[in-house]
């Protein structure tokens, strides 16, 4: 089944279930096949395009005003953008900030990232909300030509995402020490120059963003791939390891990840992990993990504390979850959804060991969360 077809329309967006959407395209032209997952959050759409958790996914955008702020380099959370594509209700108007310095369509052009805008997103929402996060084939050609059939096909022959290791694909060639702290006016990025403690980060697609909050919590962060062994952390002498977000099913990247949290478990290090690194902490620690329905994307989640009561406004990215009732003994639920009561939170009772879902490098309350980074800091000033 069809949407309405707009006049001249240059993008087609075709669904596993035979629906298609037709719309304009912006961007690069070309063809991707996808998840399609949808987002909430009203602003920071350079920094989901480029957040490494979106590989293998396409963007649906609830908010209607996408790419009135324009692109800047500063904004973006690593080199190029990730997510295959993006999905929105308007086409993007011209820019309007300061700190702009290219239009979305043109950046994503530069990229070869596909967009396509006309697009009903509320409709489209709803059945990612209904039937679960579709497998899609987006195109954009100028001529309007598009073979539909083809289009469904591809589509149904995404094998998604389950099963599957993307972080490696995401992660550093090569390891890297960042000093780069948070963005402060007027002086923007400034390097940490007095670190206290020194962090390796483990980046299963790390977001510029989470090693800029461990620096400005007075961390020199030293950056390995996510294949990175036990021996190789441990070489640098640290004083923490940091598990960092990312891509992909979590069982699938706990293969080769979790035996090295393990071994890394075994001293008696402080171990701080977002998102991917959530889950993997969980693996390691004997947990599971559960592919969701539709997952959490947007920057208004609420999230409770259990252990203070306090209730967070947090930004979330993710298609797994940490099955709570797995859990075994000794580890315990620190932090919980309010919006359907799944994990967002846990730590070991007795170590400095612990991990959140949300994304507190993200700034959506804007401070809820920043504490967890001083947590990491204070459990390493205990422990020198």
């Amino acid at each position: 089944m069809a949407q309405a077809t707009p006049s001249h329309p240059t993008a087609c967006l075709a669904l596993a279930d035979g629906t298609v959407f037709y719309g304009h395209g912006f961007g690069a032209e070309g063809q991707c096949v996808a998840e399609l997952c949808f987002n909430t959050a009203m602003t920071g759409y350079q920094e989901i395009m480029t957040d490494p958790s979106y590989a293998g996914q396409i963007v649906t955008f609830t908010f209607p005003h996408i790419g009135n702020t324009g692109i800047n380099i500063e904004d973006d959370e690593t080199a190029n953008p990730v997510a295959e594509g993006m999905v929105v209700k308007w086409d993007p108007t011209a820019p309007s900030n300061w700190r702009s310095s290219e239009t979305l369509s043109s950046w994503l052009e530069t990229k070869n990232r596909i967009a396509i805008g006309g697009i009903d997103t509320r409709r489209l929402t709803r059945a990612i909300r209904q039937q679960g996060a579709p497998h899609v084939a987006l195109a954009h050609n100028a001529n309007g030509v598009f073979d539909t059939d083809a289009l469904v096909k591809a589509a149904r022959d995404f094998a998604g995402l389950e099963g599957v290791d993307l972080a490696i694909n995401v992660t550093c060639a090569q390891s890297y020490r960042w000093n780069e702290m948070r963005w402060a006016w007027p002086d923007g990025y400034q390097p940490q120059k007095t670190p206290k403690h020194k962090v390796v980060a483990i980046d299963y697609g790390a977001k510029r963003n989470i090693l800029r909050c461990l620096a400005s919590a007075g961390c020199d962060v030293i950056v390995l791939s996510a294949n990175a062994t036990a021996q190789d952390v441990l070489a640098h002498k640290p004083d923490g390891v940091f598990l960092s977000n990312g891509p992909g099913d979590p069982a699938a990247t706990g293969v080769y990840a979790v035996p090295m949290i393990q071994e890394i478990l075994k001293t008696d290090l402080p171990v701080f992990g977002i998102c991917l690194g959530h889950q993997m902490l969980a693996l390691a620690l004997g947990g599971k993990t559960i592919k969701m329905n539709h997952g959490h994307h947007g920057a208004n989640h609420p999230v409770k504390d259990l252990e203070t009561g306090k209730v967070e406004i947090t930004s979330m990215n993710h298609g797994f979850a940490v099955d709570a009732q797995s859990l075994p003994a000794g580890v315990s639920q620190t932090h919980v959804s309010l919006f359907d009561g799944s994990n967002c939170g846990i730590a070991l009772d007795d170590r400095p060991v612990y991990s959140v879902q949300h994304h507190p490098e993200a700034s959506p309350g804007p401070q809820d969360s920043f504490y967890l980074f001083e947590k990491f800091a204070d459990y390493m000033d205990a422990r020198s």
